[in-house]
């Protein structure tokens, strides 16, 4: 390869349009300056919203590929000095991200599934679905001919900034650490699989941008954390699909580097980093972590973000307010950092007339330094062959056959809703109320009669400058989807003329007092349901903030009715005064058609919400890490960890698994779980559990903590001493567990063990990552001693109250009214407490009159209260006898 095509394979570019015809630039950025990639956008109007625009898309990424094919033939050659060098074919990146839920996150709108946004697949807590999700995506870019994936999104949210606007919102996860990376994870090796290993994912935005306070496009956002912090929270889901991940197909292929800046990073709370893009000391000392230097050392490809965005520009005008702002020099210092492969975007140098001027400067630029600086080749050197070897994992061969979409693939775009169905079903979340209090306040779905307003936020977008307008989510979307459902033509519970939809705009319009909305407030004065949809609520979008106002200055329009809101964005946008002027709230994430179809049903009570919030929602008091701890209310199963036997084929009777003996000197193998959350999900992996140990009733050591895998903790317990050894665990703020009782003799004996019987739940079919199963074993031992009836506590109440109601009448009747009522509630207390001393030793086994029955419950409670009437008596004599010595003194 000459000097030439080494620089080139450096560097991705965007261009405009879909001209790659040979007078284009980007025939000559490709042909002639042997750029290693493209990544295509809707800014830029790659795409189109024709009829046949996935024909158009398909034919121009054919035929960059070919263009780039057709200057590495015979008899076209380069010179390089002495020596004539024909072209090496070297397939061209093909990039785009594709983020899930149309625009804004989605480049390409229409022609393709509309498939789910990551917030939403965070909310199922299923990466079976979130694998679906990623397979039709893989699938359906690699049939257009996409080889480079920019996405997913791998920051942890755990600082939602609700109602700016400024952070990531529905692209991330959600806020937990290990969930965004098992979920990661899945999504990664779907894509990988569903293309057939020809698309590379690029996972962003390393190191994390969840904390940020501002979007990475408008400027460089500063944020507070070192670097131990980074390792335990934003780095670990890019640990889990780097260096800490067994399967090749889940490994992410590269981290997008982002535009980001630490203070505090190394310590020093008033010392920042340059953004880490651009930063060699900060970039470097993150290379050196572990999981990441595996990764590396295994190909693992590091790729800048846009370095033409305007934050990457402002932050070199602020620091240099002097110098112009030179592209080659922050180039320069984006590949000196780390980065493999340096994303130009639409990067302009001060002196130059446009992007393209720059880019050729950039590519001269860095191919005299090649030339001129051995160890600057010898940089560039590297950074080329981890490109050539992750292009060739792709394709094995660079030949046409192999890197050229079929044309025939096409009829598969745009045939998984089912999938997007399937998610927004496991998604939906009720956010407010409680379920016990939604049964309340809606008992009941609209019916034939009832007026509903359908409220929505209207927004619109192109594919292209020339395409037609599309909105976001139509005004009418959720009414015809509930008529569709609904309607007459599917049972006739609903009636067309009783809906009335109107946009956010217009509602604007009804509370600025415009007379033309006269009918608006009308009809929502003679509604009984009020339905709202809301996307995100920002500032660059004040129709948004809408609801905002009528929350606050209209209640007179919507009190007394059943006001439901559905959040087809992030949850959080909402505070806790607004929510709590809802009937109800609920989370669908997505504005996908099978998100609007799930909430139509979920007004209709046909289907209840599955979902749980993947993100802390401070209205409602939601902590997303109080959420992920151990459910305090659960018993967590306790077993014998026992190693799997082979059950034997055939048609023979399969031999018991033998019980084991333990014996003083052994080791006893034990496992707790699955342990879950408040959601019923498994907890994440490094919860810490405490095995507590007794003998004869006494711990004999300190507890001994083990960490979750999969919501499963194990250890191992040496026996010590002979007697009654009782094993349970606690994992905070979870207290209850079952317990493994074993005698161990002083000489080799049989064990005995007692576990509770515990009822199924939900969460314990969950199926974690495969682990071995625990082997059945028989347990034998004492049944549970025998506890008092229900009929014995009736019995002992009715008992009680009758003796103190007859010893308040034979009071009355000799004229003692108030030892009359002393004397009854003493009776009432007296039988209550001998019933509940007889009750309890019978629970514990030490009752000298055992066995109980229910005349020993009669007798006992007579006995109780008789000796109350004989107490209150008692009393009275003792109190009589002081007044009359008192009476005798002052006389």
């Amino acid at each position: 390869m000459t000097p030439e095509e080494r620089v080139g394979q450096l560097f991705l570019v965007s261009f405009q349009g879909m001209d790659v015809d040979p007078e284009s630039q980007i025939h000559d950025l490709i042909v002639n300056r042997h750029i290693g990639g493209v990544i295509l956008s809707a800014a830029n109007n790659n795409f189109t919203d024709a009829e046949d625009g996935s024909m158009q898309l398909l034919t121009m990424i054919r035929q960059i590929q070919l263009n780039r094919w057709a200057i590495a033939q015979p008899p076209n050659t380069t010179s390089s000095g002495d020596e004539t060098i024909t072209p090496i074919y070297i397939p061209v990146f093909v990039g785009i991200s594709q983020e899930g839920d149309g625009y804004p996150n989605d480049q390409i709108i229409s022609g393709l599934t509309q498939l789910p946004n990551a917030m939403a697949m965070g909310a199922t807590w299923n990466r079976d679905l979130v694998s679906q999700v990623g397979g039709v995506l893989g699938q359906e870019l690699s049939s257009l001919g996409f080889n480079l994936l920019l996405g997913p999104s791998l920051d942890v949210l755990d600082n939602p900034q609700a109602g700016s606007g400024n952070d990531l919102g529905t692209r991330a996860f959600g806020g937990d650490p290990y969930w965004v990376g098992e979920l990661g994870r899945a999504y990664i090796s779907s894509v990988h699989q569903g293309a057939n290993g020809k698309i590379a994912v690029i996972a962003k935005h390393f190191p994390g941008m969840g904390s940020a306070d501002r979007l990475p496009v408008e400027e460089v956002a500063t944020v507070r954390k070192s670097l131990e912090q980074l390792t335990n929270f934003d780095l670990v889901p890019f640990f889990n699909v780097t260096g800490n991940v067994a399967s090749e197909a889940a490994t992410v292929d590269g981290l997008l580097v982002s535009h980001i800046r630490y203070q505090g990073f190394q310590g020093n709370i008033r010392a920042s980093t340059r953004p880490i893009s651009l930063d060699l000391q900060a970039f470097s000392q993150l290379m050196t972590l572990p999981a990441l230097t595996t990764w590396r050392e295994t190909g693992g490809v590091m790729v800048s973000d846009d370095l033409g965005s305007p934050a990457v520009r402002r932050f070199f005008e602020v620091t240099n307010p002097n110098q112009a702002y030179d592209a080659k020099r922050v180039t320069l210092n984006a590949f000196l950092a780390g980065n493999d492969i340096l994303y130009l975007g639409e990067i302009t140098s001060s002196e130059d007339p446009d992007s393209y001027s720059t880019i050729l400067n950039i590519l001269a630029f860095f191919t005299q330094r090649y030339g001129e600086d051995p160890a600057f080749a010898q940089r560039v050197d590297e950074s080329v062959l981890r490109i050539l070897n992750l292009k060739s994992r792709m394709y094995p061969v660079f030949n046409l056959e192999n890197i050229l979409p079929p044309l025939d693939r096409l009829a598969t775009l745009d045939r998984s809703e089912q999938v997007v169905f399937n998610v927004a079903m496991d998604a939906a979340t009720l956010i407010s109320p409680s379920p016990a209090e939604l049964e309340n306040a809606l008992p009941d779905s609209p019916t034939s009669t009832d007026r509903i307003v359908f409220l929505t936020d209207v927004r619109t977008t192109t594919q292209c400058n020339q395409c037609d307008e599309a909105s976001l989510l139509a005004e009418d979307a959720l009414q015809q989807a509930i008529l569709r459902l609904y309607g007459t033509q599917a049972g006739g519970q609903i009636r067309s003329y009783n809906l009335k939809p109107y946009s956010f705009n217009e509602l604007l319009r009804m509370l600025d007092g415009d007379p033309e909305m006269f009918q608006m407030e009308r009809d929502l004065r003679r509604a009984q349901w009020q339905v709202i949809s809301i996307l995100d609520i920002n500032n660059s979008s004040p129709s948004s903030q809408a609801i905002y106002r009528y929350l606050s200055e209209r209640p007179d329009l919507f009190q007394q009715k059943k006001l439901v809101v559905f959040a087809f964005n992030a949850p959080y946008f909402l505070d806790a005064t607004d929510i709590s002027k809802l009937t109800a709230y609920f989370g669908l994430y997505s504005k996908a058609p099978g998100f609007i179809d799930v909430a139509a049903r979920l007004l209709f009570k046909e289907i209840q919400p599955r979902g749980a919030l993947p993100v802390s929602v401070y209205g409602i008091g939601y902590d997303l890490i109080s959420a992920t701890m151990p459910d305090p209310s659960q018993t967590i199963p306790l077993t014998l960890d026992l190693p799997i036997t082979t059950v034997p084929t055939g048609t023979t009777t399969p031999e018991p698994s033998p019980t084991p003996v333990y014996n003083i000197g052994d080791q006893i193998a034990i496992r707790a779980g699955i342990i879950s959350d408040s959601n019923g999900n498994p907890v994440p992996d490094g919860t810490p559990v405490q095995f507590i140990i007794t003998n004869n009733g006494e711990i004999i050591s300190l507890p001994q903590t083990e960490t979750t895998i999969g919501g499963m903790a194990t250890t191992h317990i040496q026996v010590q001493a002979p007697g009654t050894l009782e094993i349970r665990v606690e994992s905070e703020p979870a207290k209850n567990s079952e317990m493994i009782r074993f005698e161990i003799p002083g000489e080799n004996g049989p064990i005995t063990t007692q576990t509770p019987t515990i009822q199924p739940t939900e969460t314990l079919t969950w199926t974690p990552s495969p682990s071995p199963e625990p082997t059945a074993i028989a347990l034998t031992g004492n049944p549970p001693p025998a506890r008092p009836s229900l009929l014995d506590w009736l019995l002992a109440m009715g008992i009680a109250l009758l003796v103190g109601l007859l010893s308040f009448r034979v009071a009355i009747i000799i004229g003692q009214v108030r030892w009359g009522v002393r004397s009854g509630f003493l009776a009432v207390i007296g039988g209550l407490l001998f019933y509940t001393i007889l009750a309890i030793s019978e629970t514990l086994g030490n009752n000298p009159l055992s066995p109980m029955s229910t005349w020993l419950a009669i007798v006992i409670t007579t006995a109780g209260s008789t000796v109350g009437i004989l107490s209150a008596w008692g009393w009275k004599t003792v109190s009589t006898g002081r007044l009359k010595e008192n009476a005798v003194e002052k006389s």
